[in-house]
């Protein structure tokens, strides 16, 4: 419980210069709120219905080895997330992302996080110019440029899977 009031304290003290714009609304499949546009951790946070977020953060164990490698390595990434809060696969995976984030430190001014509806449409179109066709997906970016993305679901781990995004980029140099 202590790791999981650390992540959250952190993730709220760094937000608090980004910006938000997004709408909310109804599922009309499972009932879900729905977050549609920019938001932070800190509005996910204040939405009582999300009680997937708290639970996943919690209950989440990262492996340390992949950590120390994302420790030395992740803050030289930007991170966009697109997801979509009424979805399994987002309420599973994006814990689990803050979690890893959290633990390293991130800086979270280079993290931006998108919701959309159903149809995989944000507020004012980031949706068509991230190219997403499935949530959640985790872009990291360097230097303006896209070096990898996962899209739904994980290889091996999230941590794992950041790995060996910024391997492979590391490699190309």
């Amino acid at each position: 419980m202590r790791i999981l009031l650390t992540v959250i304290g952190l993730m709220m003290g760094m937000t608090t210069f980004a910006q938000t714009d997004y709408s909310t609304s109804v599922d009309s499949q499972n009932g879900a709120v729905v977050y549609k546009g920019q938001f932070l951790f800190n509005d996910l946070q204040k939405e009582p219905s999300f009680k997937w977020l708290a639970s996943g953060i919690e209950s989440y164990k990262p492996d340390m080895g992949d950590m120390a490698f994302l420790q030395q390595h992740l803050a030289n990434y930007s991170i966009v997330t697109v997801m979509g809060t009424w979805c399994e696969d987002s309420q599973i995976l994006l814990p689990r992302l803050l979690k890893v984030m959290g633990m390293v430190n991130y800086p979270m001014p280079m993290y931006t996080m998108y919701g959309v509806d159903r149809s995989k449409q944000t507020k004012y179109g980031e949706s068509k110019f991230y190219n997403i066709t499935r949530v959640p997906v985790f872009i990291l970016v360097k230097d303006n440029e896209e070096v990898g993305r996962i899209t739904e679901s994980v290889s091996k781990s999230i941590e794992a899977d950041l790995r060996a995004i910024i391997e492979k980029d590391i490699a190309k140099k």
